[in-house]
């Protein structure tokens, strides 16, 4: 089993040098193995508590696919970040550093 990418809702904005970021909160992982793709969700997540500003019935899951941290050793904190979403905790995360 593979993990290829983080899901994450908007919940919200921030100014960072002058321009507005999102932030974002991790709410699963997509896995893949040898029978397709799949869908994790943290038993915690509650769309019904996604800021819903323009009264939309659905909400958007953005997908942010899985670094590899051997390529860029700077994305260390952001895996530890990743492993401990994985077991259910409520982490936020900016867009500069989405996992």
């Amino acid at each position: 089993m593979q993990k290829t990418h983080d899901l994450a809702v908007k919940t919200g904005t921030y100014q960072k040098d002058g321009q507005e970021k999102g932030r974002y909160i991790n709410i699963g992982s997509v896995m893949k193995n040898e029978n397709g793709a799949f869908l994790i969700l943290n038993r915690t997540f509650n769309p019904a508590g996604v800021p819903n500003p323009e009264n939309r019935e659905g909400v958007m899951v953005s997908l942010f696919p899985v670094k590899d941290n051997n390529q860029h050793p700077q994305q260390q904190a952001p895996q530890q970040q990743r492993q401990s979403s994985d077991q259910g905790f409520n982490n936020n995360f900016d867009s500069d550093i989405p996992f």
